[in-house]
């Protein structure tokens, strides 16, 4: 429970800062650096048992049946990589009280940045790749947030958009690598993938889950090709900035790289693929850090570059490389955020991160500007301090590698460290000089505790970088060993290993790095270049704005090719695809077999032939007479309710009549709504060809709809399954389920979770439609009443001759036909409660329910309904998902699965025995879902149709009229 508090915390803080007051800048810094201290405080006592070789675990299933469970495991990896995330989070929560404006809100910054640390949290601590990939989307998200923090400055928009779109698609690529992974290693779990290590390089699928992996890992980090995201996302607010650049989002790539290294390592391909976009990224990102001239700016390469050393020695493949890779991991958190916040102070002071204004601030600002300038020392790789070391182990590593015939890597490793020095260099010009006197602000030094993270920081790499022995050595070999185990190789910290040649590579990197500064400053003009000389042409970002519009292109075009306005070319491209689908998937199809006429009964043919000849008439019917065609399309639906009867389906058949009934009631409110149709022989004009084209396809198409979809029927019918699905089910059904009806144990019971999440859709398309009608109001055209009939009405009655005279049948067989509501409703609770052994239902009962209310609308009138029966729609639709909620929990409660069905017999007075099934009230909230939902959409509507206008001689005067008389 430990691991989990740990994880659930920072998101139940984030909910928490959500809902504190505006602009409360000290409640919110508290809560969240009051979180990662629980978690530090969490965290820390675990560092005996995890440097002891223990794994903390915590595990809950989550999907069983497909090998998934939700699964939180700390290593001394995992361990470092926490402290690191909580450590870097309360100091950044520390220097964000004094950073951020009391104008911004304040709230939903805290509450973003605690949901990161949260997601990220998850990540470190996954023991499933599934469950991590799930976390690696929610960084991707909340970094989002963040970044578009200021979301009403255009920069922070794009710099958002581009890292969210980089590094999720990268995540689906980790998606699909973790699946072939876990398919591989027969398991999803992480312990069981890193012990599959040689399986899985063996297997011939591990280039494409390598490649997929990486992916996922180099756009996290903002490796080459992917780099171009990272200097975009510097529209964040600083503490942003501090904390995903430093300890946290890009540091989740190199932790997955370090985390399945036991598994991908150790071939060509991983030393090709990782260590050459490694290469390639930090000579790159050093190159392009000198020519910035936004600090910040300046920073994100700086870090790319730094990110791209990590990546080269986790491409190398030897164990001394993981070392310096986790080592300089640490360090670059360190020296990093510390940068990232003294940049942060010097914006916030004078108003402007352009080093071409920025000058002598060391006068203004001595605290900051020695913090400063020790810390970029230190990305430097200034010896006594903790970037040196890493980077010597890096200088080392490179050379071993290459030996004595191959000094490419040692090369570029030099020429890495000497542009490192270089911009290190620049960034430190600030301080010196004649002070500006051009600046927004006046600078002044920040309050003491903006300053403390700054300091706090700075030490660390005077410490680290001094003796790194005693302060980072265990907690280093804690977590090399977690990754590497036995093969974990013997070293050394220590500042001083004599005279070697990894010294002399950093020696040659120090004097290279400060030749060129001098000689870039000497040739001032390219410092103050806005493009870096060379690379300038390759602009990851234009790519990335290219590709983004060809994309919004080709998906304008499909929308112009594939949408319409009419609803005709909709239903054609629909109707394609119904058909064409379909039949790709049971290509080719079974032959035909004979079937001897004597088998084929004439009433069951004589029954489809009604059946046809009602489609084929009210398709003919709907050009002249559009309740005829309602009346036909009716007639078949009864035919195929009589169908399903006839091969013995009880239960389609009752669901199939009484979806028609409700139909057909939907339907009729809906003519009202169109326009008097004229056919071509009332105007005196000829039917142009095209028309008679586009019909005659029409025809093609629905006739070879039919045919498509009957062939598909025939095909699934005649393949022969190992065993019937059908089967199945009535073997089980009464053992099972507690019923013999094999279809309402299906729904309820074996299938309850899928009926829940259809009874709950159903609610939603619902609750849509009422949205949508109840501001909606039909314009006059629109009402399908002749001018002549207007014109007819009697002003006295307000109804036309006819329609009084018709309008008394009416009253009177309204009135005795409201006897029918009581006799409806005992026939739906019959339904209802034979459900379970016998054909009914849940879904039928709800259907014949609804129907008899409907009928009171339709005979009596809307008034007379709603003033004599409660109808409450959205409480009917509330009760069932409630019952159906409450019925599956109930199961946890006893300590089963959700929604598991459970039978009881009772023995009550005068009923005798009676079978209570569990199940009945989960079918109970079916029936009243149904209701709920099938009133609102049908009253709704019907409140649209009755609300028209009346058209006079004079123009359109808004009348209301009877349900009755709308339907």
């Amino acid at each position: 429970m430990l691991l989990l508090t740990l994880v659930l915390v920072p998101f139940i803080g984030s909910i928490i800062a959500a809902c504190l007051p505006a602009n409360a800048r000290n409640g919110e810094a508290v809560l969240t650096g009051a979180i990662a201290l629980f978690g530090l405080l969490l965290t820390a006592p675990l560092y005996p048992q995890i440097s002891g070789g223990a794994i903390e675990r915590y595990q809950a299933e989550w999907l069983p049946g497909y090998g998934v469970s939700f699964a939180l495991r700390m290593d001394g990896l995992a361990w470092l990589f926490v402290i690191l995330v909580l450590l870097i989070g309360l100091l950044v929560a520390l220097y964000a009280r004094y950073y951020m404006s009391p104008a911004d809100p304040v709230q939903r910054f805290f509450s973003f940045l605690l949901a990161f640390m949260g997601s990220m949290l998850g990540v470190v601590l996954s023991g499933n790749l599934i469950q991590l990939v799930v976390f690696w989307e929610l960084t991707s998200l909340t970094s989002l947030l963040l970044i578009g923090y200021w979301h009403h400055r255009i920069d922070a928009r794009r710099g958002a958009r581009m890292a969210f779109t980089v590094t999720a698609t990268g995540g689906l690529c980790l998606l699909v690598g973790v699946l072939v992974l876990g398919h591989i290693a027969g398991s999803y779990e992480l312990d069981a993938v890193l012990a599959a290590g040689d399986k899985v390089r063996a297997h011939s699928l591990y280039v494409v889950a390598l490649v997929l992996v990486a992916l996922g890992a180099l756009t996290k980090s903002a490796q080459f090709p992917f780099h171009f995201w990272l200097p975009h996302a510097m529209a964040a607010p600083t503490p942003v900035s501090a904390y995903l650049h430093s300890a946290t989002m890009v540091k989740a790539g190199v932790f997955l790289l370090m985390r399945l290294w036991p598994t991908l390592s150790g071939t060509p391909e991983w030393t090709w693929i990782i260590a050459g976009a490694g290469t390639c990224t930090m000579l790159v990102g050093s190159f392009l850090a000198i020519f910035q001239h936004d600090l910040k700016g300046l920073l994100a390469y700086s870090t790319i570059s730094h990110l791209g050393l990590i990546t080269v020695l986790l491409g190398l493949g030897t164990p001394l490389a993981l070392v310096a890779a986790v080592f300089h991991t640490l360090n670059h958190a360190i020296f990093k955020a510390s940068l990232f916040m003294a940049a942060g102070i010097i914006d916030h002071e004078t108003g402007t991160r352009d080093m071409r204004q920025l000058r002598g601030l060391y006068r203004m600002l001595p605290y900051t500007s020695t913090l400063a300038i020790v810390a970029s020392a230190a990305m430097a790789g200034v010896p006594l301090l903790n970037g040196f070391l890493s980077k010597e182990m890096f200088f080392a590593e490179t050379a071993l590698v290459g030996g004595t015939e191959d000094w490419n890597m040692s090369i570029a490793a030099v020429a890495m460290g000497i542009f490192s020095v270089t911009y290190s260099l620049r960034f430190i010009s600030v301080f010196f000089g004649q002070p500006a006197r051009d600046l927004p602000r006046v600078p002044h030094e920040p309050p003491r505790w903006m300053r403390f993270p700054v300091e706090f920081l700075v030490l660390l790499c005077l410490v680290v970088g001094a003796v790194p022995g005693p302060s980072v050595g265990p907690i280093l070999h804690m977590a090399v060993v977690s990754v590497l185990g036995q093969a974990t190789p013997a070293y050394e910290l220590a500042v001083w290993h004599g005279i070697n040649l990894p010294l002399l590579m950093s020696i040659v990197a120090l004097v290279g790095g400060i030749a060129i500064y001098i000689v870039l400053r000497k040739y001032y003009g390219l410092l103050q270049s806005d493009q870096a000389p060379v690379l300038y042409r390759f602009n990851g970002a234009r790519m990335y704005e290219r590709i983004m519009t060809y994309l919004q292109l080709g998906a304008s075009s499909l929308v112009k090719w594939l949408g319409a306005q009419r609803l005709q070319p909709q239903l054609l491209l629909m109707m394609l695809m119904l058909v064409g689908a379909p039949l790709l998937l049971v290509w080719p199809l079974p032959v035909l077999s004979a079937m001897p006429l004597t088998e084929i009964d004439p009433l069951f043919a004589l029954m489809w032939f009604i059946g046809a000849a009602c489609a084929i008439a009210a398709a003919w019917q709907a050009k002249y007479h559009r309740l005829a065609a309602l009346i036909l399309v009716g007639g078949t639906g009864i035919v195929t309710s009589l169908s399903f009867l006839w091969l013995s389906a009880p239960d389609l058949a009752l669901t199939q009549l009484m979806v028609e009934t409700v139909t057909t009631v939907l339907i009729l409110l809906g003519l009202r709504w169109l326009p008097p149709r004229i056919t071509p022989r009332e105007l005196n004009i000829d039917v142009p060809r095209r028309v008679w084209l586009r019909r005659a396809r029409d025809l093609l198409i629905a006739v070879a709809g039919g045919l498509g979809m009957a062939a598909v029927s025939y095909a699934v019918l005649v393949r022969p399954p190992p065993q019937s699905i059908g089967d199945f089910f009535l073997l089980h059904s009464l053992s099972g389920g507690g019923g013999t009806n094999a279809v309402n144990v299906l729904l309820v019971d074996f299938r309850g979770f899928d009926t829940m999440g259809e009874i709950t859709v159903l609610a939603i398309v619902a609750l849509t439609v009422y949205a949508l009608l109840r501001r909606f109001r039909p314009a006059p055209e629109s009402i399908a009443v002749p001018i002549q009939q207007a014109n007819d009405v009697d002003p006295a009655v307000g109804q036309a001759p006819d329609e009084q005279a018709n309008s008394g049948y009416l009253m009177v067989a309204g009135v005795y036909l409201r006897f029918l509501l009581p006799f409806m409703m005992v026939a739906a609770v019959y339904f209802f409660l034979r459900g379970h052994n016998l054909p009914g239902g849940g879904f039928v009962a709800g259907l014949i329910f609804a129907v008899a209310i409907i009928t009171q609308y339709m005979l009596a009138g809307t008034n007379w309904v709603e003033s004599h029966i409660r109808v409450r729609p959205h409480d009917w639709i509330a009760c069932g998902l409630a019952a159906a909620c409450l019925t599956g929990l109930g199961a946890w409660v006893f300590g089963y699965p959700f929604l598991t069905s459970h039978t009881s017999h009772l023995t009550l007075p005068l009923l005798g025995e009676i079978h209570v099934p569990s199940a009945f009230f989960f079918d109970l909230g079916v029936f009243l879902a149904v209701v709920g939902t099938t009133m609102l959409i049908l009253v709704a509507l019907a409140h649209q149709s009755i609300r028209g206008h009346r058209l006079t001689a004079g123009g359109a005067i808004p009348e209301t009229v009877s349900t009755k008389e709308a339907i």
